[in-house]
């Protein structure tokens, strides 16, 4: 038996983007297709093999330690875009104003993805899942140049919506319009994890 089992799940690219300076602004400009390579999507802010160490890992490294970067994608999904809009009270959440690398149409509850799932594209590039991506105020800037008085909704609303991050295993091709087949790891869920996470928060 496989360790990493292909699923009947498939999820349409409906949107493709990169950061070009994450210092000038956190929107991602539109892309109609991206060549992957293993450090990411070429041009984007966020990408590398590697990375400065950041808030989110404090309790395992000092800041700005060189570690791996599995944070060179953030993968968000349209149906729960469309639920943090509807929580927010707007019309609608462009995938440019989170700083999104790929938005994703059709597969349910991506933002609960088992960590080291994986994201195949026809091209062969593939994506594997590093983790939750837990909202931070950072798209709020965005989002309150076009909803004046609504972007400090976002973190809120986004809770357990935010998406993934990702990291390239294999190098290819995507395009708008791709399918994306979804495949699991083949393990069952930890029977520790309650008695870690009460551990982790004392």
């Amino acid at each position: 038996m496989p360790a990493l089992l292909p699923t009947d799940f498939t999820a349409r690219i409906t949107w493709l983007g990169r950061v070009a300076n994450r210092d000038a602004a956190l929107k991602s400009e539109s892309l109609q297709a991206a060549q992957i390579v293993f450090g990411g999507i070429e041009g984007e802010a966020h990408g590398g093999v590697t990375r400065l160490s950041c808030s989110r890992v404090l309790s395992q490294y000092p800041r700005n330690t060189v570690i791996a970067n599995v944070r060179q994608f953030s993968v968000v999904s349209a149906q729960d875009l469309a639920m943090i809009a509807d929580a927010m009270g707007v019309e609608r959440l462009d995938p440019a104003w989170l700083g999104a690398s790929i938005c994703l149409d059709g597969l349910p509850d991506l933002t609960s993805l088992p960590p080291s799932s994986r994201l195949q594209a026809p091209s062969g590039a593939t994506l594997v899942v590093d983790m939750e991506n837990r909202p931070c105020m950072l798209p709020a800037k965005e989002i309150e140049a076009i909803y004046p008085g609504k972007g400090k909704a976002f973190k809120a609303a986004a809770q357990r919506r935010r998406g993934v991050t990702a990291w390239v295993e294999a190098e290819g091709a995507l395009s708008v319009g791709d399918e994306m087949r979804l495949h699991i790891p083949d393990q069952p869920v930890w029977p520790h994890l309650e008695a870690a996470r009460a551990g982790a928060s004392k």
